[in-house]
């Protein structure tokens, strides 16, 4: 194989672990949308239990869409586990009153994404081919 055939091989792989990367969070957006009507009002009128919703919303969805890609039980799994780990750390800050509800909805997307890419970089050879 040429350098040249290398490099082309190398960015299709990297094409593609970004595209999984774009079309699993397209999957937890839709997921969030179509999910919401389902809860009770009164149950996403509290930060602690909309967080953890949301987070099964976006779980839910993102999981069907890694079946749908092949992926194994294990590696759903585990990636299911890693969205949810953000909010579930920030519940206790939240109930000592050291963060607002708006605080630990953020914190938790913004942790969420990159703990997600880290998930998949440690499992490249899931997600990279």
């Amino acid at each position: 194989m040429t350098t040249t055939e290398t490099t082309r091989t190398s960015r299709a792989k990297l094409a593609r672990f970004v595209g999984h990367y774009v079309e699993m969070i397209a999957a937890m957006i839709i997921g969030m949308i179509a999910l919401a009507p389902v809860w009770p009002d009164a149950w996403t009128a509290r930060p602690d239990a909309n967080a953890i919703i949301m987070a099964t919303d976006m779980t839910v969805a993102m999981a069907l869409w890694m079946r749908v890609r092949g992926h194994s039980w294990p590696r759903t799994l585990e990636m299911s586990a890693v969205m949810y780990v953000p909010f579930v750390i920030m519940l206790a800050p939240y109930w000592l009153g050291l963060l607002s509800g708006s605080a630990l909805m953020i914190i938790g997307h913004v942790v969420m994404f990159p703990l997600m890419l880290v998930a998949m970089v440690w499992r490249r050879g899931d997600y990279w081919h």
